[in-house]
């Protein structure tokens, strides 16, 4: 493990801590255009998300209505009513958006397979960077407001559904998550810039609770508009 991840994983509760928890829940809104443009507007408006923190498998609550839910893994997703009737499953889901580009309509199953990998990712990071498998290198480092960013490169594995392989992590003096840089796979290769605030312990780990990605510009700007994807969490909890 690199020195600078060693570090930003104590920053944010430390490995022992985040192993005595197995499982997280949390209720939250996420909004953006990218669910305007897939058609699937305020599907996750009022979310729920049950997920286990040392394998990809979780529950969307809430999915289109209080009666019905979806469980998500790499492999297969299923949405079923609330007492656990399948209604309509997908096999390997990421085949479902070979040739998909950034404005390509999504149906709920599509935007299932991306919420739920991608709320997965983010909130098991950093300590997800420590995971069999990922590749860590700390690069050059960054500045924005007037402060400087230190920068983690990973590369994901195989088995882990997520944006690219390839993604950057910055880090503040406070070994904070600050910002995520990845290109989407699914989206056609559309790179955003994810930017990270309003930081709560929740049972010793330092959870973000807000999150606003933009498009990034050549320069690796992020650029003002439009808010691609909102992410505002409104209560968690970890499980042990």
């Amino acid at each position: 493990m690199s020195h600078l991840l060693q570090t930003v994983i104590a920053a944010h509760g430390g490995l022992e801590r985040w192993n005595s928890y197995r499982k997280v829940s949390l209720d939250l809104s996420v909004g953006g255009v990218l669910w305007d443009l897939k058609g699937q507007t305020g599907l996750f408006a009022d979310a729920r998300y049950e997920a286990e923190l040392n394998a990809q498998r979780a529950i969307l609550g809430r999915f289109g209505g209080p009666e019905q839910r979806v469980r998500f893994s790499p492999s297969k997703i299923v949405l079923e009513t609330a007492s656990g009737e399948p209604i309509e499953s997908r096999v390997n889901p990421r085949d479902a958006f070979r040739g998909h580009r950034s404005d390509t309509p999504w149906d709920r199953l599509h935007a299932a397979y991306f919420d739920g990998y991608a709320l997965w990712t983010y909130l098991t990071q950093p300590f997800l960077y420590s995971y069999p498998g990922f590749e860590t290198v700390e690069i050059e480092p960054w500045e924005e407001g007037g402060e400087t960013w230190r920068r983690l490169k990973v590369i994901f594995p195989g088995d882990i559904a997520s944006h690219s392989r390839e993604q950057i992590s910055y880090f503040d003096a406070d070994g904070l998550l600050r910002r995520h840089d990845y290109s989407v796979d699914v989206l056609g290769g559309a790179t955003g810039a994810q930017y990270i605030e309003d930081y709560h312990d929740h049972g010793g780990i330092l959870i973000p609770h807000r999150r606003r990605v933009y498009p990034r510009g050549f320069d690796n700007r992020r650029l003002s508009g439009p808010l691609l994807v909102s992410i505002d969490i409104r209560d968690l909890d970890f499980h042990a």
